[in-house]
C-alpha cells in the first residue's frame, strides 16, 4: 500500500498539469482567442517544434551563463561559509550584511554591470552568482550551526582540530540542508541568466524572448518560457541525483519510509 501511495503521489503533479493544460486549450478554443493574446498549449508545442534549432542555439548560450555562474556561486558560498564558521566574530559582523544585501533588487544592479563590464558573458555570470549565492551560503551556515554541540565537544576532547571537526562532524551534518539551498539556487540560476540577457545580450533565451515580445509573438515567448522551466527542472533533478550519491544516509532513510 505504501508503494502504491508513493506512485500515486509521484503521478499527481503530472495529472494536475495535464488537466490544467486541457482547460487552457478548451478555454482558448471556445473563446476564439487570437494567438497574439493567448496561444493554446498545442500552438506553443507547434512553435517549439518549428523554432527548435533556433531555441537550441539560444538555450546553449543561456545554459552556459547559468552553469558558470552557479558553479562559481557554489565555490564562493562554500568558502564564505567555511570562513564565517571558523571565525565567530567575523560571522557576527558579516551575517547581518548578507541579509541586508538581499533587499537590493538584482534588476537594479544588472544595468550597472553592463556599464562596468560590457555586453559580454561576464555581467550575466555576475547576475547569476548574486542570485544563487545567498540561498547556498545561508543554508550551509544554518546547517553548520545546527550541529549537536555535544558531538563537537566529544571530538574536541579527543584532540581533533577545528578543520577535522569541520570535515568529519559539521560538514556531513550540514549536507542535507546544503543541498536544499542548492536546489533553490539551481532553480534560480536559469532565471537569473535570462534576466541578464533581457537587459543586454546578442543571444540567449532572454534575447529570444525580447525579440519575440517586440514582434507580438506570444507563442514564441511562451515557448521560451517552457524551455526555461524544463531547464530549471533538469538542473534541480541533477542536484537531486548528486544528493542521492553524496548523502547515502538520506537515501536509506527514504527507502525505509517507502518500505
Amino acid at each position: 500500500m505504501k508503494r502504491l501511495a508513493s506512485i500515486g503521489n509521484k503521478l499527481a503533479p503530472y495529472i494536475t498539469a495535464f488537466l490544467l493544460l486541457s482547460i487552457w486549450e478548451v478555454a482558448v478554443r471556445l473563446n476564439h482567442l487570437p494567438s497574439y493574446i493567448l496561444p493554446s498549449p498545442l500552438q506553443i508545442i507547434k512553435t517549439l517544434a518549428g523554432t527548435f534549432p533556433l531555441l537550441l542555439m539560444h538555450t546553449a548560450s543561456t545554459l552556459e551563463e547559468a552553469m558558470l555562474g552557479f558553479i562559481l556561486a557554489i565555490l564562493i558560498a562554500f568558502l564564505t561559509a567555511f570562513v564565517l564558521d571558523y571565525f565567530y566574530w567575523l560571522n557576527q559582523a558579516v551575517y547581518p550584511l548578507l541579509i541586508v544585501s538581499q533587499t537590493i533588487p538584482i534588476i537594479t544592479l544588472a544595468p550597472l554591470f553592463l556599464i562596468w563590464f560590457g555586453w559580454g558573458l561576464l555581467p550575466k555570470i555576475i547576475v547569476v552568482i548574486l542570485v544563487c549565492f545567498f540561498p547556498i551560503v545561508i543554508s550551509l551556515l544554518n546547517g553548520l550551526n545546527s550541529v549537536d554541540p555535544d558531538l563537537i565537544n566529544l571530538f574536541r576532547s579527543m584532540g581533533a582540530s577545528r578543520i577535522a571537526i569541520f570535515k568529519m562532524v559539521k560538514l556531513p551534518s550540514a549536507l542535507s540542508v546544503f543541498f536544499s539551498g542548492l536546489k533553490i539556487s539551481a532553480s534560480y540560476s536559469i532565471m537569473a541568466a535570462v534576466i541578464g540577457e533581457w537587459l543586454g545580450a546578442e543571444q540567449g533565451l532572454g534575447y529570444f524572448m525580447t525579440i519575440a515580445q517586440k514582434s507580438f509573438r506570444v507563442d514564441r515567448v511562451l515557448a521560451a518560457v517552457v524551455v526555461i522551466a524544463l531547464l530549471s527542472l533538469l538542473v534541480v533533478k541533477a542536484i537531486d541525483l548528486a544528493e542521492w550519491l553524496v548523502v547515502p544516509w538520506k537515501r536509506k532513510q527514504e527507502e525505509r519510509e517507502i518500505n
